[in-house]
C-alpha cells in the first residue's frame, strides 16, 4: 500500500515538474523574442518543445513538406479532456455541418484556426505564434476548456527563411532605423512568395502549390468555426482587424458579418487600453475566393485577415513617416493580443458558433441548383481534380437536356447532356462554395475591390456550361480507359491536339530525341479526322531511335494519351505525312528573363509551369546580365510581365531585334508589351481613343474626396471577355473560334497592321463577368489579345493577357505552348 501511494505521489510530482519545465520562447531560443528573427527550424523546435512539456494539452501533426523540404505543421492546443477526445470533436463538427453521416452530439466546443506567415517577409507573425501558444497554456487555460485552437505557425517556410536569412546577414548591429538602410529594402524576389514565387494567399481556391494542396487536406478534415490569417502591411498603417470592407460576397451570412464586428470590438478593448491605433472596414474586402479569409468564410467559418504595420521593410526596427520607431517586438505583441482576443471571444460564444456554423450549410435558397459542364474529357478531369481537393461532391449527367444560363451566350439556353458531362449540384453541404466557384458572374456590392472580380470555373477551364435553377440528376461514371498498344508495323502514330496533357506527351518525346511532326491543315485517315495541331510521330523520322514503339507508348501511358497507330502516310483527305503542311517540331531551347525588372509572380508562374506541369527544360537569365548574354544559344526568349523601361535601352532593343531577325522567337507577356509598343521595328501600337482629351478635362473637376471612386470608371479589375480567335493560326491550334480571356487591367493595344491577330476583341466588347469601368470599355474596341509579328526569320509573340496568371486560367496555357512549339517553327539552328 505504501509503495502504491509513493508511486502516485511520484507521478503527480513528475507531472508538476513537467509543466514547470515549459520554457517561454525567449528562454528556449536563448534571446528575447523580437530581438532577432527566428529561422523556421527554431519555430518548429519551439513548438515541439511545447508538445514535449505539455503532451496532455498539445499535439503536433505534420501535414506536408515544402519544395525546399521544410515541414508544414499544425499544433492542436486545448484542455486535457478535449485533447483526449480530439478526433471525436473533429468528426462531430463535420456531422454538425452535414459533411459526415450521423447526428452530432457535442455542440459546445469552438474550433479556432490561427494561420501565420503566409507571406514570408511578413515575419512578425511566426514570432507571435510562439508567444500565443505559450500564453494560451500559461495565462489563458480557461479559454481552452471549450475551445480547440489550431495553430499553423508558418504557412510559407521557404519564403520566411528567404527573408530571415537575408535579413540576418544584411542587418546592422544594432539595427538601423533609417528607411533607406539596406536592411529595409529587400532584393528581388523578396521573401513574400513561396519557392516558386507564388503568393500563397491567392492560392487557397486553386491549390496549385504544394503548401496549399497539403493544407486543404488538413483544413477540410477540420472545418473550423474561426480562421484568422495573420499579415503585415506598410509601415505607416498601424493595425487592421475585422470587420472587413465591402464588397462582401452575397453568400456570407448575417451572422458571419455580425460576429466579425463582435470580434473587432473585443480587439479594440485591448488596443484602446494600450493606446494602440487600428482601423477596420477598409481596403480588405471579402469577395475573391482564394484568400485566407474568404475561402474559410465560404466554408462556413468566420474568416478574417489581421494586418500589422511592418512587412518586409520593418526589420527589427524602423522609423515610420510619423516619427515613431516601429519594432519587431511591437509587431509580434499586437498579433499576440489579437490572437488571444480571438480565442477569448470564441470561447465565450462557443455554442452560438456551433449552431450558426450548422445553419450556414443549409443551401435551399441558392438560385442555381446545378452546374452542368460539357467539353474535352481532359478538361473535365482537371475540374474534378480541383473539386477533389476541396472535398466537393460531383457526378455525371444522364442523356437528356439541361436548361438555364448558357455561359457561352450569356443568356438563357439549353444543352443536350450525356454521361460525359459533369454535374455539380448545390444541394450538398459545400453548395455555397460551389456557387462561388461556378457562378457566371459574382454580384458586386461595391466596385472598389482588392482583387479580381471574375474567376468562374467554366470560363477558366474552357468548358461549355449551363447554370440551372432546376436540380439535375447525376450518376457515377464508369470510365472506359483506352490502353495504347505497340504496333511495330505502323507507319507512325497520330494524336489529336487539345489539352496540356498532349503538350506534356510532346515534351516527353522531344526530351528523348524522338522527332515529332504537327499538321497545319486538317486531314482524314483510317476513318478519323485530325484537326490542326495534331501530332504525327513517323517511324521513318526515327530510324535511329532504339525501341521506338515502346518509347512512344510508354510516354503515352505516362501522360494518359491514346495515340492511334496509322498504317500509311497516304491520307484519305488533306495533306499526306510528307506534305509541307506537316512540319517537324524543332525542339526549342528556351530562356526566360528573371531578376529585378521582372514581376517575380509572373516569372514564378512560368518557372512552375515548365518544371511542374510541362516538364520541359528552360534557362533563367537574370535581367542584369542580359546585355552580355549570348542569345544565339537560345531560339525562344520569354519576357514575363515586368517593368523593363530602365533595362531595354536602344542598344538592348537592337540586340533583340538582330536575334529575332536571325530566327529567334520572343514571347512578351502582359506588362512586357509596354517595352515594345510604339518602338521602331515592332508593329505593336498602344490603342488610342478619340475622347482622351475630353476625359482629362472632365477629371480636373472631380472633387478630392471623390477621386478614388470616380477612377473606377477607368479600371478593369480582373474581368472576363469573349474574344474572337483565328484558330487556323498555329498559336490557336486546339482552340475553337472564341476564347474567354481574363483581362487584368485596362491597358490595350491596337490590332496589328502587319502581323497576325490571333485573338482579339471586336467592336463594343462587353465583360461577361467581373467589373469593367465604362471608360475602360471604350478603350477595348478592336484590340489585341494575342498576336504574332514576323521580323526577318523570327517572330515576336504578343500576349496582352497573361494566360499563366496564378496558374489557374487553365484554358489559356495552350496558347503559350503553341507559341513555343508551333508558331514560325523555323528556329535558329543551335
Amino acid at each position: 500500500m505504501i509503495k502504491s501511494i509513493t508511486f502516485i505521489i511520484a507521478l503527480v510530482l513528475s507531472a508538476v515538474t513537467f509543466a514547470q519545465n515549459l520554457q517561454s520562447p525567449s528562454q528556449f531560443l536563448g534571446y528575447d523574442l523580437g530581438s532577432k528573427f527566428s529561422r523556421h527550424h527554431q519555430v518548429v523546435d519551439y513548438f515541439k518543445h511545447v508538445e514535449s512539456q505539455k503532451p496532455l494539452q498539445v499535439t503536433i501533426e505534420q501535414y506536408g513538406e515544402t519544395n525546399e523540404r521544410r515541414p508544414l505543421m499544425l499544433a492542436f492546443i486545448s484542455s486535457e479532456e478535449n485533447i483526449k477526445n480530439l478526433d471525436n470533436i473533429r468528426t462531430n463538427n463535420l456531422k454538425n455541418a452535414g459533411l459526415l453521416d450521423g447526428s452530432s452530439t457535442l455542440n459546445t466546443i469552438a474550433i479556432v484556426w490561427l494561420s501565420y506567415n503566409v507571406h514570408g517577409n511578413e515575419a512578425s507573425s511566426s514570432e507571435a505564434s510562439m508567444s500565443t501558444i505559450y500564453k494560451l497554456l500559461t495565462e489563458n487555460q480557461d479559454y481552452l476548456k471549450n475551445t480547440v485552437v489550431i495553430i499553423d505557425p508558418c504557412i510559407n517556410p521557404d519564403g520566411r527563411d528567404r527573408y530571415v536569412n537575408w535579413y540576418n546577414e544584411t542587418a546592422s548591429t544594432p539595427y538601423d532605423i533609417d528607411q533607406q538602410a539596406s536592411e529595409h529594402n529587400e532584393p528581388w524576389p523578396g521573401g513574400r512568395p513561396n519557392h516558386y514565387l507564388f503568393d500563397l494567399n491567392r492560392d487557397w481556391a486553386w491549390a496549385t502549390q504544394v503548401e496549399s494542396a497539403s493544407r486543404l487536406k488538413a483544413y477540410n478534415k477540420w472545418m473550423p468555426h474561426i480562421h484568422v490569417d495573420f499579415h503585415e502591411q506598410g509601415i505607416n498603417e498601424p493595425y487592421y482587424f475585422a470587420p472587413a470592407a465591402e464588397p462582401f460576397h452575397e453568400v456570407i451570412s448575417d451572422w458571419q458579418r455580425e460576429f466579425q464586428t463582435q470580434i473587432g470590438k473585443n480587439h479594440s478593448k485591448y488596443f484602446d487600453a494600450e493606446g494602440w491605433l487600428y482601423f477596420t472596414r477598409e481596403r480588405f474586402d471579402l469577395l475573391y475566393p482564394s484568400y485566407g479569409d474568404t475561402y474559410p468564410t465560404y466554408m462556413g467559418a468566420i474568416g478574417m485577415t489581421y494586418e500589422q504595420a511592418g512587412h518586409g521593410r520593418g526589420g527589427l526596427g524602423i522609423l515610420n513617416d510619423e516619427g515613431d520607431v516601429l519594432t519587431l517586438v511591437d509587431r509580434l505583441t499586437h498579433h499576440t493580443v489579437t490572437g488571444l482576443s480571438t480565442v477569448e471571444i470564441s470561447s465565450k460564444n462557443a455554442e452560438k458558433l456551433n449552431s450558426e456554423f450548422a445553419k450556414f450549410f443549409n443551401n435551399a435558397n441558392l438560385k442555381y441548383k446545378s452546374y452542368v459542364l460539357k467539353g474535352n474529357t481532359d478538361k473535365i478531369e482537371q475540374v474534378t481534380s480541383l473539386l477533389d481537393k476541396h472535398d466537393i461532391d460531383y457526378g455525371f449527367a444522364q442523356s437528356g437536356k439541361a436548361n438555364g444560363y448558357n455561359y457561352a451566350t450569356s443568356r438563357q439556353g439549353q444543352m443536350n447532356t450525356s454521361s460525359n458531362d459533369l454535374v455539380v449540384n448545390t444541394n450538398q453541404p459545400k453548395g455555397k462554395m460551389v456557387k462561388v466557384l461556378f457562378e457566371p458572374n459574382a454580384k458586386l456590392s461595391d466596385s472598389l475591390t482588392y482583387d479580381i472580380t471574375a474567376w468562374s470555373i467554366p470560363y477558366a477551364y474552357g468548358l461549355d456550361a449551363i447554370a440551372s435553377t432546376s436540380l439535375i440528376s447525376q450518376q457515377k461514371r464508369i470510365t472506359d480507359i483506352q490502353i495504347p498498344t505497340v504496333n511495330t508495323s505502323a507507319t507512325g502514330y497520330v494524336l489529336k491536339w487539345n489539352n496540356l496533357k498532349d503538350a506534356q506527351f510532346l515534351a516527353e518525346l522531344l526530351k528523348q530525341g524522338i522527332k515529332v511532326r504537327f499538321t497545319e491543315k486538317p486531314f482524314t485517315t483510317q476513318g478519323q479526322t485530325y484537326d490542326r495541331g495534331s501530332l504525327i510521330i513517323v517511324r521513318g523520322d526515327n530510324k535511329k531511335i532504339t525501341s521506338f514503339d515502346s518509347k512512344v507508348i510508354d510516354a503515352a501511358l505516362k501522360h494518359e494519351r491514346d495515340p492511334n497507330a496509322i498504317s500509311s502516310g497516304f491520307s484519305t483527305s488533306g495533306p499526306d505525312f510528307g506534305s509541307p503542311d506537316i512540319k517537324l517540331v524543332n525542339p526549342p531551347k528556351i530562356a526566360i528573363l528573371s531578376g529585378e525588372y521582372t514581376s517575380s509572380l509572373s516569372y514564378g508562374e512560368l518557372w512552375h509551369f515548365f518544371e511542374q506541369q510541362l516538364h520541359y527544360p528552360v534557362t533563367s537569365i537574370n535581367t542584369n546580365n542580359l546585355n552580355r548574354i549570348n542569345l544565339s544559344k537560345y531560339n525562344v526568349l520569354i519576357v514575363p510581365n515586368g517593368y523593363y523601361g530602365r533595362l531595354l535601352n536602344d542598344a538592348l532593343i537592337d540586340k533583340l531585334k538582330t536575334w529575332i531577325q536571325s530566327g529567334g522567337k520572343l514571347i512578351a507577356i502582359d506588362g512586357a508589351l509596354n517595352s515594345f509598343a510604339d518602338k521602331e521595328g515592332f508593329g505593336l501600337k498602344r490603342n488610342q481613343t478619340q475622347d482622351a482629351d475630353k476625359e482629362k478635362e472632365d477629371n480636373r473637376r472631380i472633387k478630392y474626396a471623390d477621386r478614388e471612386r470616380d477612377n473606377t470608371k477607368n479600371l478593369i479589375t480582373g474581368a472576363i471577355f469573349k474574344s474572337d480567335v483565328d484558330n487556323t493560326h498555329p498559336m490557336a491550334f486546339g482552340y475553337n473560334d472564341t476564347y474567354f480571356t481574363l483581362k487584368l487591367g485596362s491597358a490595350s493595344y491596337a490590332l496589328l497592321e502587319n502581323g497576325y491577330n490571333v485573338a482579339y476583341l471586336g467592336e463594343n466588347p462587353k465583360n461577361v463577368s467581373g467589373y469593367a469601368g465604362k471608360d475602360a470599355l471604350k478603350k477595348l474596341d478592336n484590340t489585341l489579345i494575342f498576336g504574332e509579328q514576323r521580323i526577318g526569320n523570327g517572330s515576336v509573340i504578343y500576349m496582352a493577357d497573361n494566360v499563366m496568371f496564378r496558374s489557374f486560367w487553365e484554358n489559356g496555357k495552350l496558347f503559350l505552348v503553341n507559341s513555343i512549339f508551333f508558331v514560325n517553327n523555323n528556329l535558329i539552328e543551335l
